[in-house]
């Protein structure tokens, strides 16, 4: 058994008990009043889920397991001849809590890398597909063909299921999952962008680096991609993806079938599809600019005028957070530190923006939370890099999002949450609380 399935064990053994007193003795204590605006709403704000692997703070933003996003790149093992951090080190850390030594971050390397081959007949699924099929679609397509080599699923079917041990499975099926996400991903985009010209997997490299790699890109994307990865990881667990995942998996379906359904969730323009609305408009914007980076003065009338038009900033508002996105800050602080791309015309017109647009929104009056989000910066990057196909953008967001998913649906299993049943009402229901006749 390897480093991090001990490790995993032994958190697992150590917080069952927990879990286990406050379903017993505190399973009646109460954390609040749900409204009518909430039921309506999207269940906004109801306290009904649980993850330790990640907490956002309205003020203070994402954590995790309890660290901010500088504190997450500072402690975990680097790669080599890099500022960022392995992939595969950070999966550790969300699985378990605990930073890895550089010996057990390469050892998950390692094991990533006799999982990640690509299996023939997920090759024929996609090839199968129309080419102007959705790469989303695609990706979604290849998670769930992968259904048929779950280990979770042969162990239910074969008898033997237990309720103690069955997160044992559920870890296999997520290192499968996660081991050939970066290469599934790099295959769709070359065979649908890049004149069908598959490149084939450099075993010198970790996670991230060789998805640059399989993708075609440059030295500089392989931080690019570790980078992203990591801050789209897991954003607690009441987003739509993360929270399909749970839902499909409290089912006690694999991981296949639950991260299919959390992908076919970030698909969605409310979710994932938002960081390629976001470069359309900002690209649209400096167009309307005349071409070039305007004056402070000149971006202020411009913002103006789309917002007296009826129109938003898109990239800015979040639904929790209060405050300028970790996430958004971490990718400028890469943008600001990196020859050609701090020189950027996009990327000026995006600084700007992040500049005035606070201002505007808040004299404007409108919007509760007037500072970016992820999305207000993620497209540029890639832009920049050459991946301009936006539609791609949403599957590099989906290979990140899997590390927080399935190490939650992983936990699940351990602790043995139930099948997700909220309990609906009626809208006549609804008017009787209200006191309307």
């Amino acid at each position: 058994m390897s480093t991090l399935k001990e490790v995993l064990a032994q958190k697992i053994a150590e917080h069952r008990p927990r879990t286990t007193k406050l379903v017993k003795e505190y399973s009646d204590v109460k954390l609040g009043d749900v409204t009518i605006g909430q039921c309506i709403g999207g269940a906004r704000g109801i306290k009904s889920l649980v993850t330790d692997i990640s907490y956002l703070d309205p003020y203070e933003g994402i954590r995790f397991r309890g660290m901010t996003i500088p504190e997450t790149f500072e402690a975990l093992p680097k790669v080599p001849g890099s500022e960022y951090p392995y992939v595969e080190g950070f999966w550790y850390l969300l699985m378990t809590g605990d930073v890895p030594t550089m010996e057990q971050t390469l050892e998950v390397v390692e094991d990533w890398k006799q999982r990640a081959q690509i299996p023939e007949y997920v090759i024929d699924v996609l090839r199968a597909l129309p080419r102007d099929s959705h790469p989303m679609a695609m990706f979604s397509a290849a998670i769930v063909a992968m259904q048929r080599d779950s280990v979770f699923a042969k162990t239910y079917a074969s008898g033997k299921f237990n309720k103690m041990t069955c997160w044992e499975d559920m870890y296999e099926d997520a290192n499968n999952l996660m081991a050939k996400l970066g290469p599934i991903g790099a295959y769709i985009y070359r065979m649908k962008y890049k004149g069908d010209t598959p490149i084939a997997a450099d075993d010198t490299l970790d996670m991230g680096g060789n998805f640059a790699h399989m993708m075609g890109q440059s030295e500089d994307y392989k931080d690019v991609a570790r980078m992203y990865f990591i801050l789209h990881s897991d954003h607690e667990s009441g987003n739509v993806s993360a929270h399909t995942t749970h839902l499909v998996a409290s089912a006690l379906s694999d991981a296949y079938y639950a991260y299919s359904a959390g992908i076919n969730g970030l698909a969605g323009p409310l979710h994932g599809l938002a960081n390629e609305e976001v470069l359309r408009w900002t690209q649209n914007f400096m167009q309307k600019l005349g071409g070039e980076v305007p004056t402070e003065e000149g971006l202020k009338e411009a913002l103006w005028a789309t917002l007296n038009s009826g129109q938003v900033i898109p990239g800015y508002g979040h639904a929790v957070l209060r405050k300028t996105d970790p996430r958004y800050t971490s990718q400028r602080e890469f943008c600001m530190k990196t020859e050609g791309l701090k020189d950027y015309p996009l990327f000026q017109l995006v600084r700007m923006i992040f500049e005035v647009a606070p201002g505007v929104l808040t004299e404007h009056g409108k919007a509760k939370n007037p500072w970016p989000n992820v999305d207000a910066q993620s497209g540029v990057i890639q832009w920049y890099y050459g991946v301009t196909e936006y539609e791609f953008y949403t599957v590099l967001f989906g290979i990140g999002r899997a590390l927080g998913c399935l190490a939650n649906i992983t936990w699940d299993r351990a602790l043995g949450y139930g099948i997700e049943r909220p309990k609906s009402v009626t809208t006549a229901m609804l008017e009787d609380a209200a006191g309307i006749k």
